[in-house]
């Protein structure tokens, strides 16, 4: 139903537009009660999906990637979809509008989505007023520099969103690898990244319970910059990897949207995320978890992953272009994999 009558009328409309109408759509469906019924819909539990993973258990191995859920308006509510964790962001210290609209696009085409939305956000401490409601969804917090901040105190940024976000989240993901933000991948130089990841580790070892702490790195990351990202997380002992975020690559699209400037998601990046994780894993031989995010649309993909050497799954663009029942198949299929 989704894919033949809600999508192709929700793809007649301003994507941006179609994203707020939505999380207004969620909210009144819940408003009116509907919250039990979505969540017998797409919700499946069982023993083989459940998952622990850097000291944390998950009912089930497939999560809302960063970005769709920026400020933690609606965590509570995308749960019921049969997400087995929610990761909200990216998240800055200060509010910011983010980038001039139009700033997503739709590439039909391609499966694929463009954005450049660049960190809007309504600042972290609002987001926080709004995570302690939380009754008992796993979070992750995707934490972020904001536009103005030059990265010589990019550092100081992170922290804040790290001191602020701390009792309320599960785990952290430090972002610096969006291709959004002016010069902010250059905080992925193994200087300024090791530099960044120690001081907020040497943060987490103060507290009376460290939580996760997560890098998110970019698909466009030679093989050699890679190695770098490996001894980086040895060296500075945070807990894993997210891999991968958008990429500015634009080899093989069709829509006319491919000139846009922005990260691409999607279809077209399957195959390289898959290639970063199997090269992360082999190379490390395995010394962090990994989840994996980029092209995940079909249960076929989110396994793939998964035999690639992630732990966990992401799922963002192929959760707009399948719709929600894509979680409850990705773990329909996991189960009958896992239990034949």
């Amino acid at each position: 139903m989704y894919k033949s009558l809600i999508r192709p009328l929700l793809f007649k409309f301003d994507p941006e537009a179609v994203h707020h109408f939505s999380f207004k759509a969620i909210k009144v469906a819940h408003k009116l009660g509907l919250g039990g019924v979505l969540k017998s819909m797409y919700n499946l539990e069982h023993p083989v999906l459940e998952r622990e993973v850097f000291g944390l258990k998950f009912k089930n191995p497939v999560g809302l990637a960063a970005g769709f859920d920026k400020d933690a308006k609606l965590y509570q509510e995308l749960s019921g979809f049969g997400f087995g964790f929610v990761e909200i962001g990216t998240l800055t210290p200060k509010s910011q509008p983010g980038n001039p609209k139009k700033r997503l696009f739709r590439l039909k085409a391609d499966k694929a989505i463009i954005n450049r939305m660049g960190f809007n956000n309504g600042g972290v401490d609002e987001a926080v007023e709004r995570l302690k409601k939380n009754t008992g969804v796993l979070i992750g917090g995707n934490i972020g520099k904001n536009k103005v901040t030059p990265n010589e105190n990019a550092v100081d940024d992170y922290v804040y969103c790290f001191k602020a976000l701390f009792p309320h989240v599960d785990y952290f993901v430090v972002n610096v690898s969006s291709p959004n933000t002016p010069g902010l991948r250059e905080l992925q130089d193994k200087e300024p990244l090791l530099r960044l990841l120690i001081k907020l580790q040497s943060l987490n070892i103060t507290m009376q319970k460290q939580k996760p702490i997560l890098l998110k790195i970019a698909p466009d990351l030679t093989d050699d910059q890679l190695l770098d990202i490996i001894n980086i997380v040895q060296e500075s002992k945070i807990a894993g990897v997210i891999a991968t975020n958008t990429t500015i690559d634009r080899e093989g699209l069709t829509s006319p949207a491919k000139e846009e400037a922005g990260g691409l998601s999607g279809k077209p990046l399957t195959a390289r995320s898959t290639e970063v994780i199997k090269f992360l894993k082999t190379k490390s031989n395995g010394s962090f978890p990994i989840i994996a995010v980029g092209g995940i649309f079909t249960p076929q993909d989110a396994y793939e992953k998964l035999q690639a050497g992630a732990d966990l799954v992401q799922v963002y663009t192929g959760f707009i272009y399948e719709g929600p029942a894509v979680v409850k198949k990705i773990n329909a299929y996991l189960i009958d994999k896992l239990t034949a």
